[in-house]
């Protein structure tokens, strides 16, 4: 049995029509149209969303009675493979841009380190731009779900750079000028780990939510 036709089947025998279909899983009605009709094929995210919108496994719409083809086998390969890339290319830009704001602050205090400016730059980058920076990409970490049960460390991770701003910044100017050595100063490092905390609990959260609102949509 074709890929198509046993999604069809899955879909009439839940009862949804492919309006119901479509804006549960986020596509036109003619899409779902198209993928049961055998003219394009769903990629591999589509399918785990119709196992759940169907309430069927994902080995029944992907084997049921006959081997699925082996052109879709192909596709779905392939699909994965993109996937997969695209997700770890997402993760990377994350984890640079978050990198590269935090190096920015610390660098660009060289170049206001001195009076008033100094005081100002340091309170907005402290209570303003980092907090931000660390709650959002630990909500964005959380939502998708990336790295797994590793998400977690990320927020040991922003802490310790939360922490370490000042040290890096004006306690550097300072170690220079008195000529001995100045440790970190880690009081900030709770504050900077419930941030990301806090961040990645909401995404998680929200995640939860919109998979319950997809399967809130199945009963009704």
């Amino acid at each position: 049995m074709e890929i198509g036709a046993i999604i069809k089947k899955a879909r009439q025998e839940k009862g949804i029509t492919q309006e119901t279909a479509a804006d549960a899983l986020g596509v036109s009605r003619q899409t779902i149209s198209n993928w049961e009709t055998g003219r394009t094929y769903p990629d591999i995210l589509s399918v785990i969303r119709m196992s759940d919108l169907y309430a069927v496994s994902l080995d029944r719409l992907l084997k049921e009675e006959d081997s699925v083809n082996q052109t879709y086998r192909d596709y779905l390969e392939e699909s994965t493979n993109t996937v997969r890339s695209n997700e770890r290319r997402s993760q990377l830009t994350l984890i640079l841009v978050t990198l590269g704001v935090w190096a920015l602050s610390v660098i660009a205090f060289w170049l206001v380190h001195s009076g008033m400016d100094a005081v100002g730059y340091s309170l907005s980058v402290t209570w303003v731009v980092l907090p931000v920076l660390f709650f959002a990409a630990s909500f964005i970490i959380g939502w998708r779900n990336w790295f797994g049960r590793w998400k977690w460390l990320t927020a040991l991770v922003f802490g310790l750079m939360y922490a370490l701003t000042g040290y890096a910044s004006s306690i550097t100017v300072d170690q220079i000028q008195v000529k001995s050595v100045i440790w970190p100063d880690f009081s900030k490092l709770p504050i900077g780990l419930l941030l990301s905390l806090a961040g990645l609990g909401l995404g998680i959260w929200l995640a939860r939510r919109q998979q319950a609102a997809i399967r809130q949509g199945q009963v009704d």
